[in-house]
């Protein structure tokens, strides 16, 4: 077990390599548009920069477990660090979009073992009564990293260049190798990992990878009227199938899917889907909304976000000592949260086209509040029943299924606006009609406007109309965004009765092994 010093020093390096991954997953969304302009690039051949990153990483997520036991949690963990510190240099470097997407990719692969890894050397190195703090410094890196990297590429894009978001990297990546190799140890107790598997691997990559591009690019390509898709789809059900069925039939498996017989974690794991996709959902409509719809920049969305998420850095350690103190079940504080969020996505859905930042604020700090208190306790819920040789593979699963609830959430929350929009415009166009006093007399007042200064009739009308085109569809996307929110919301508070099947025996935290100190 680390001690006093030791034990802060391995808080603040597994601390700094999840923020590398999650702020990365994020900062770079907001630095598209100058990507594309400085590399020559169509906004379908710029997506891969995203799409890319994202599939590699979830790939890698899903191995960590195996990888960690194979190389060792140290090797593999800086390891990791160090392809996704290299990588970030060469895509700072790229001069051209293709050869951004293959670092991207590489960056993906090193990016993909950084936030289980963290999360097993935290619960090993903590003794079993500060379970709860030790998944609170985790949760800093998952939960507050995708809210502040919209602020720092905000920053960056406005003040720097696209390069800087990836040269940012370096000297983080550069002071965590070095405290990874000085200060993380090996736990005394061995796993043991088998040799690769490479059908597996085949079968994983076809499955998850594939996946995780229907779910990035089915929007853009239609989804399945594009034979892309559905190409990409037999692939992923194929690899998919046979994955699991590999798995379950080797003896030492990639990720051992076995685990899921505990009841427990297998509720737990269906609760990090849950997780995932209210929380890149959020943060996914909440900066578009903003920036497409009210005007602001990437810049002050960024610091829009920032309140709620520190919000949540606030809550983590709170919620993780008030469970030390096992005064409630852990399941009541995560009710509240989703009870908090279900608050939060109500609020938001009165939004319209006046609302200002201070109409953000409260909302926001609410779903910090919520995220702190949903996060931790599922975690520490989830991962109960684990024995400790067991946890790197635990982790591996429920980070890899919450990366594919973010995905799913994105992609739909992204198909839902986009075909409530055409329904609400629908709707909203069937008023402007001649027969339609309201209309006729709005359309008048622009006509107007326009023969003022100088137009002619056929040229004032023309642009009456389109005027007034331009409103509904204004106003067809406020209230597409408040069936959004209402749709997150519901789904969350929908969830709370499920925590019911958390109950059972009393929930402990994993044993914990202590570490041997070379």
């Amino acid at each position: 077990m680390k001690l006093g010093f030791e034990k802060w020093i391995v808080v603040i390096t597994v601390t700094t390599a999840a923020l590398l991954q999650t702020i990365d997953s994020s900062i770079v969304n907001v630095t598209l548009n100058q990507m594309m302009g400085n590399l020559g690039a169509s906004l379908g051949d710029i997506s891969w920069v995203v799409t890319g990153y994202a599939a590699a990483s979830a790939v890698m997520i899903t191995m960590s477990g195996w990888l960690t036991a194979k190389l060792g949690r140290r090797n593999y963990f800086a390891a990791s660090i160090v392809m996704f510190t290299i990588a970030s240099i060469f895509c700072g470097t790229s001069t051209n979009v293709w050869e951004l997407v293959f670092f991207r990719v590489v960056q993906g692969i090193g990016g993909g073992g950084l936030l289980t890894t963290a999360q097993s050397i935290l619960i090993q190195t903590f003794p079993k009564e500060q379970l709860g703090i030790a998944n609170a410094i985790f949760g800093v890196g998952v939960i507050i990293g995708p809210s502040i990297g919209p602020t720092l590429g905000g920053y960056i894009t406005d003040n720097l260049s696209w390069n800087w978001v990836f040269y940012i990297n370096i000297p983080f990546g550069i002071l965590a190798t070095f405290l990874t190799y000085t200060y993380i140890k090996e736990p005394a107790e061995k796993i043991a990992a088998g040799k690769m598997d490479w059908l597996a691997l085949i079968l994983l990559t076809m499955g998850i990878g594939g996946l995780q591009i229907i779910l990035e690019k089915g929007e853009e390509k239609d989804w399945f009227d594009s034979t892309f898709i559905v190409g990409m789809s037999i692939a992923a059900v194929v690899g998919l199938i046979g994955f699991i069925w590999r798995q379950l039939s080797v003896k030492i498996p990639i990720l051992n899917l076995r685990l899921l017989r505990q009841r427990r974690f297998a509720v737990g794991t269906l609760f990090n889907f849950i997780l995932g996709f209210g929380l890149f959902a959020s943060v996914f409509i909440i900066p578009v909304f903003c920036q497409t719809i009210l005007g602001f920049t990437a810049s002050q969305t960024g610091l829009l976000l920032m309140p709620g998420s520190i919000m949540t850095g606030i809550m983590m350690p709170i919620v993780g000592g008030l469970m030390g103190k096992n005064f409630i079940s852990p399941i009541w504080y995560a009710a509240i949260g989703f009870l908090m969020f279900f608050g939060f996505c109500f609020d938001l859905s009165t939004i319209n086209l006046v609302a200002g930042p201070d109409d953000f604020f409260w909302p926001l700090i609410i779903r910090g509040v919520g995220m702190g208190l949903i996060f931790i306790p599922l975690t520490t819920v989830t991962l109960a029943d684990l024995k400790n040789i067991d946890i790197p593979q635990g982790s591996a699963l429920t980070g890899m299924i919450r990366q594919l609830g973010g995905t799913f959430g994105t992609a739909i929350m992204t198909t839902y606006i986009s075909t409530r929009t055409v329904f609400h415009a629908s709707r909203l166009s069937d008023n402007i009609s001649i027969y339609n006093p309201l209309s006729v007399d709005r359309i008048k007042q622009f006509t107007g406007l326009f023969l003022s200064k100088g137009d002619a009739l056929m040229a004032a009308t023309g642009k009456a109309y389109g005027m007034m085109q331009g409103a509904v569809m204004r106003q067809a996307l406020v209230m597409t965004y408040a069936d959004t929110f209402l749709v997150i919301g519901a789904f969350f508070l929908v969830c709370v009765p499920l925590l019911l099947l958390f109950v059972g025996k009393k929930i402990e935290a994993p044993a914990h092994t202590e570490m041997v100190m070379e």
